[in-house]
Parts: C-alpha cells; structure tokens; sequence
C-alpha cells in the first residue's frame, strides 16, 4: 500500500515472519513476559515489549484510509507526488495535460492551491459538513462502527512528506496549509468517541528514502523539506520528531508504519520505540506498534502488504488491504474487489492467525463514495450477525480446508471461496470450535479435518448452526464421523442468506488435540490437551518455543506426524540430553523428561520412505530406476514402485539429502543456476549440490531448495508422465510445491 502495485520489490518475501506455529486447541496464546517499567532505547530492551496485546488479538477487524493531498488530481495512485515528475509515465502525461510541465505547476500546487489549464482552482481543502462541506468525522467514524471495526484511524502521513495535523516542525501540514483542520485531532475525537481503539499510520520512512527521486533539486529550505531534501542528519531527526507529536497528539493504540523503516537511522528507530512505550506506560494502556521491516520483530508486529501467509503462522500478525486492487487513494473509475472476496480472505486471515486492516479511498472533499460503503456494511452485517465466531476468537491448530488456497506472503489478491472451503477458530476457553463454511454446502457438510483417524470427538456435546441474528442457533442432528471426516446433517436448503454458515462445536471439555498430517504438535499437558501449537518442519529454540505459545519446558505431550520425528534437547540451542520421538507420547513423564524439554527438532524420519509429490500435476519424483550417475530426475504416475519412493535424511544445518529406494543416488542440483536446469541424480558425496532445504509452504506443501544453485524442484505445470524434474527460482506456483506422503 502507499506504493503502487509495480513497487513490489520493496517488500520482499524474506521479510515475512516464518510460519512457526501457533496455540491452538487449548487455553494458552502465548507465554506472557513482564513488560518492563522503563524502556531504553536499545534492541534488548525494546524487544521486551508484548507485541499483540489481549485487546488486538480480539479485535480482528480494523480500517484506514488513505486520503490527503493525493486525492485531488485522483488520478493513477496515491504515488502520484512521484509519477508525476517521472517523464513518460502515464501520470506524467496527464498532469502535463491537465495543469501543464511538474517544473512549471509542482506537487505543492495542490497544497497551497492554484488554477489547472481549463481555469479551475484545485487544493487539497475539504470543508467540515458544519462549515457548508462534505466532510464529517463523526460520519465516518460511525460508518466503521457500522463495519464491525474495531479501531480505525487515518494516514497522517503519506510518502509526500504532508502532515494531517499541527506540526512544529513541519510547516507542511493541514493546519498551516490546506483545509486549515487538524484532521489527525478531529479523527481522534471522533474515533475515540464511538469506542474504537485508534490506529495511526505513518508513511514517511520513504519520504526522503527514494520517493521523490524524479523531482527537481529544490533551492527554498521550506520546500527541501516537502521534497525530502534536507540531508540524512536533518531528515532522519525530522522523521523522530513527526512521529514524538503524532504520539504526543493522538495517543495512539496502534501506530502503524509502512515500509523502508530498514533505511531510517537505527538510532532515531530505538528513540521512536523506546519513546512510544514509556509513553503508554504513563497512559496505562497496551500499545501496538507495526512492521515491514527495520524492527526486530520481537517486540512489534509485522504486516503483510496485500495478503497473509498461506498457512498458520506465529507471531500474531496483521495485514493491510485496499477495497480497491487499482489504488490505495480515490481515482476516477476506481474499481473494488466483492463483498464475497473481502468477507471470505477476512475469515482467511483470521483463521490464520491474524488480523485485517482495511483501507478505503474517500473523495478529495470528505465524501466516501457508496461502492465503498456497501462493502463496509456487507462487512459490518455479517460481523453483527456471525461475530460469535471471529472477535475474541483464536486460531485453532489447523486453519481450514477445502479447495481455494488464499495468502501465501505478501501481495496475493484476496480470494472468494466455495462451499467446499472451511476455516476454523475456537473461543479462548479452548472448548468450542467453530467451523466457518465459505457457502451454503446443501443437506449436509463433511469435515475432513475431523477424520477418526486425526481426531477423538468423543467429548464433542453439540453441533450447531449459528442462526440468522446474533446468539440464535438452529439445533443439528448428531454427526457422524468417519475416517472420511466429521458428516453433520443439515436443513434441506439454506435457512437465510449470508456470505459464509458457521458450525458451532461445542465440547464437554478442551478441543482433542490433533494428529498433524506434517511435521508435530506439542501440547503443554498429557493426553494432548492443554496449550498446544502445530510444529511443522524446522529448528526451534527456546524462543521460537515460546512464540509459538510453550513456555520453557512445558511440553508434555507429543504427536509426531506419520513420518516425522522430533528430537528433544534439555538445554536451549539444541544441546544437553537429546530424546527422539517417532510415534505419539501421550505422557512424557513414562520417559522421564516431562516438561524437560527446552529446544527442538522437527524432521522427516530418516527409516522411513516416502512418495513426493508434485502439487500441480499430481506426479511423483521419479528416479527411473537402476539408471547412470547424472541422469535426470523425471515424474510419473504412483505405481508403488521403489522407482518413486524416497528418503529425506538430515546432513546437518538444516539441509536433507534425497535417497532413492531402488538405486540409492541421491537427489542433485548439478551446480547449474539457470532457471530450466534439470534436476539429477548421482552417488553421495556430500556436496552441497546435494543437499535440499524443505521449507514448508503452508498446509502439507513444501519447496525443495538446492544448497549450491538456490533454485527449488519444478514440477513444470501439468505435464505428463516421463517428464523432467527441472528447478525454477522460487516463487508462489504450486508447480514448486510437493507434498510428502509417509509409506
């Protein structure tokens, strides 16, 4: 957001948080640390900060919008302060067009106001409703309420360096220059008056980090200012100090910032942190402060631009989205995704752990145009109607199932899903599941998560509908499950209308735990109950542990997925007594090291072989048998040959080595970096191109990385049996994804 959708490479998929695990199934979200009296501004005591406080984790929805000086040409994106003095850009060539060469009419023209070519005067200058005007706070405000937000809040400043409120140290801002308002205290007043936690976003990091790169070399000081010219001492001060009164204005619940925090002094990012938490210890208030990058990630919470992880991820998390795929600000001819694709990756990112913030794009003059109020009020109807099972919810230890896959990093559209798709929360209590399904299924619904060979609901009470108003059921008849999954009854055709039905399950005591299809699932009590966290494939220290929602030397209970292993270590850093676990363990104290186990390792079980399956074509890695050193890996249909059967031994540092069962050759890169090489075969020798980083990918996907090339195994689309394995650079296709199936 606050960069156009052809600025991509600014947020790079290295930033996301890896996708760890999360508390599921039981009472515990997370291990709380005592958050010091006094913070300094250095990383370890920052990082000491509680990130996503009880409140945020409730809350769930949120809105923004983007709205400023850049919304009157509303023409292009909220980019256009930038566009607009880069020769041959479209934006470029209109406001030629419209108000003549950026060097003869620049961007602060529409700040301090000035005539266009046809003759109109144009300025950022809306007028408040009671002074004759469209613009009316108070409206807004109600209208997020009526959404089901529960905080909201404006940018107060964008890239173009202009502030929303009475800056001293900018003489920038919509005070001195513009519509003569303290937009940042009317929103204040207005969003704090209706109840709703308030958000402020910052955007200025890029301001004087590449924004205005086109523009010309400015002689005046003021306008060095607005242009991010002043020199890397003065702007990155100036960046600390609008930042000290937006806190010292607002008291914000959450301040939000966008991306390039990485280029901002480290000093002045250590004042800002250190400065906003003593201030809300002086509040008494448990603050949110959010990340793209340049934090640590401790002590904040990162957010994903335009889309959320493909699958559960800790810590708690937050994405920012626009109703809008073409601009973050209001353009002539803006076009909207549907209610039906906001609702449903809302419910998405929720599942998974997360939460949504929401951008809309009001007029110039304060009028939010009524496209966008139906999809709020889509969004507030099914809210007011359904929230029982989304606010004060948590992630569950699987987040759903069924076809459409959503999310994945960073910049995926949000995506409507079918009756087939189901996602899933439970309340804090840990004893009601809540099973949303993404349409209406017909007569009845089967829930594969809840196979008998995953789950024992013998403790389950009731099934059922939520009803068409807020705390209203409908009554189900008993379910039946199968290894097949959970089949519950239901009425004949849909009872009302709405975006998505939800099943509540409600249980005599805490949800069973689950079996995990990958990787383990830790449990902080014996018979899998308690606190517990899915842990795919991966290294976990006593950090990570902790992230994830076990406390140190909490775990009790263990369930290896078919396939998997986990070993334990006494001490952090995965040293001191190791145990190795290859089946369920119901009660670690029958081994002795009940609630002994600080660090971990999850990994495939080197005994055991299995079938890799591509995701896109459904063929399985092939070695062809008793064939030449250096001869190609290939694909083909499962016949249970040995041909196709592997394992997945691990040679230390997080790498494997590929095995084949018929000719015992191992998996090799070759060395070959082209996007396209195939995929080999040879005797071990313990090279590099040899070794493979599975990195899980969300439900029970992962890529395969070579150590030497860096490119991962490539299906190559849907292809036919005999074809080459080849590897690709990484990205989000399913033709680079495999899953692995225990024999």
């Amino acid at each position: 957001m606050s960069r156009s959708l052809n600025r991509r490479q600014f947020l790079s998929a290295a930033t996301c948080v890896a996708a760890a695990a999360i508390a599921g199934g039981g009472l515990g979200a997370g291990v709380a640390q005592a958050a010091p009296s006094t913070y300094t501004p250095d990383w370890n005591s920052v990082d000491q900060h509680p990130p996503a406080p009880e409140w945020f984790q409730d809350a769930k929805f949120g809105i923004y919008f983007h709205w400023g000086v850049f919304s009157v040409p509303a023409f292009g994106n909220e980019w256009y302060p930038r566009t607009m003095y880069q020769a041959g850009d479209s934006v470029n060539q209109h406001h030629i067009a419209t108000y003549g060469q950026p060097s003869a009419w620049p961007y602060h023209n529409f700040i301090n106001g000035a005539k266009d070519l046809a003759g109109n005067f144009v300025q950022f200058a809306p007028k408040l409703k009671s002074a004759g005007g469209n613009f009316d706070p108070n409206e807004w405000a109600q209208l997020f309420v009526d959404a089901g937000a529960r905080f909201a809040g404006p940018v107060a400043e964008h890239h173009d360096g202009y502030s929303m409120w009475n800056s001293q140290v900018n003489e920038w801002n919509s005070v001195a220059k513009g519509p003569k308002l303290n937009l940042l205290q009317l929103f204040t007043t207005a969003i704090r008056a209706k109840g709703l936690k308030l958000l402020v976003a910052m955007h200025h990091a890029y301001h004087y980090n590449g924004f205005y790169e086109f523009a010309p070399a400015q002689t005046d000081p003021s306008l060095k200012k607005l242009y991010g010219q002043l020199g890397a001492v003065a702007e990155n001060q100036l960046w600390y100090d609008k930042l000290k009164e937006v806190i010292d204005l607002a008291q914000p619940d959450i301040l939000w910032q966008d991306f390039k925090l990485d280029a901002v002094d480290e000093t002045q990012r250590l004042n800002f942190l250190s400065y906003y938490y003593n201030q809300a210890n002086a509040w008494g208030r448990e603050v949110v402060a959010t990340y793209k990058d340049g934090f640590n990630g401790k002590g904040e919470v990162f957010d994903y631009e335009r889309g959320g992880p493909g699958d559960l991820t800790s810590p708690y998390w937050l994405t920012d989205d626009s109703i809008s795929s073409s601009s973050w600000c209001y353009t002539q001819g803006i076009g909207y995704y549907s209610s039906q694709q906001m609702l449903h990756s809302f419910l998405d990112r929720v599942s998974k752990n997360g939460n949504v913030l929401l951008n809309i794009a009001p007029m110039a003059d304060g009028t939010i145009p009524q496209a966008q109020k139906d999809i709020l009020l889509g969004m507030g109807d099914y809210l007011k109607r359904f929230g029982e099972s989304v606010y004060s919810t948590r992630a569950w230890t699987v987040y759903g199932e069924g076809p459409t896959k959503m999310g994945g990093g960073a910049f995926t559209n949000p995506t409507a899903g079918t009756a087939q798709d189901i996602r899933f929360t439970r309340n804090k209590a840990g004893n009601v599941l809540y099973a949303t399904v993404l349409g209406w299924p017909g007569s009845s619904v089967t829930i594969k998560t809840l196979s008998s060979d995953r789950i024992n609901l013998s403790s389950l009470t009731s099934v059922k509908l939520l009803g068409s108003t807020a705390g209203t059921y409908i009554d189900l008849p008993a379910p039946t499950q199968t290894s097949s999954g959970l089949t519950v009854t239901l009425p004949s055709s849909a009872p009302y209308s709405a975006g998505a039905y939800v099943l509540k399950l409600a249980f005599s005591g805490t949800i069973p735990g689950m079996l995990p299809l990958v990787g383990a699932a830790a449990f902080t009590d014996v018979n899998y109950t308690g606190g517990s966290a899915p842990l795919p494939v991966g290294d976990y220290t006593a950090a990570d542990l902790s992230a994830a929602g076990l406390g140190t030397r909490t775990i009790s209970s263990l369930r290896p997925a078919a396939g998997y292993q986990v070993i334990g270590y006494s001490g952090d850093n995965f040293t001191g007594t190791a145990w190795a676990f290859t089946a369920d363990n119901p009660d670690l104290r029958v081994t002795g090291n009940n609630d002994q186990i600080t660090s971990l390792r999850v990994q495939f079980n080197p005994s055991r072989y299995f079938r890799i399956t591509n995701v896109t074509d459904g063929l399985a890695l092939d070695s062809g048998g008793n064939v030449a050193s250096g001869s190609n890996l290939k694909q083909w249909s499962w016949d249970s040959s040995t041909n196709l059967q592997w394992q997945a031994v691990d040679v230390g540092g997080g790498y494997y080595k590929l095995v084949n069962r018929t000719n015992g050759m191992v998996a090799d890169g070759w060395g070959n970096t082209a996007d396209g090489s195939p995929a080999q075969q040879a005797p071990w020798n313990g090279g590099p191109n040899q070794q493979w980083k599975i990195t899980p990918r969300g439900g029970n996907s992962y890529t395969i990385a070579n150590r030497t090339t860096g490119l991962v195994l490539d299906g190559g689309g849907n292809v036919t049996s005999g074809s080459v394995t080849k590897q690709w650079t990484y990205g989000t296709s399913t033709n680079l994804q495999w899953t692995f199936t225990a024999l």
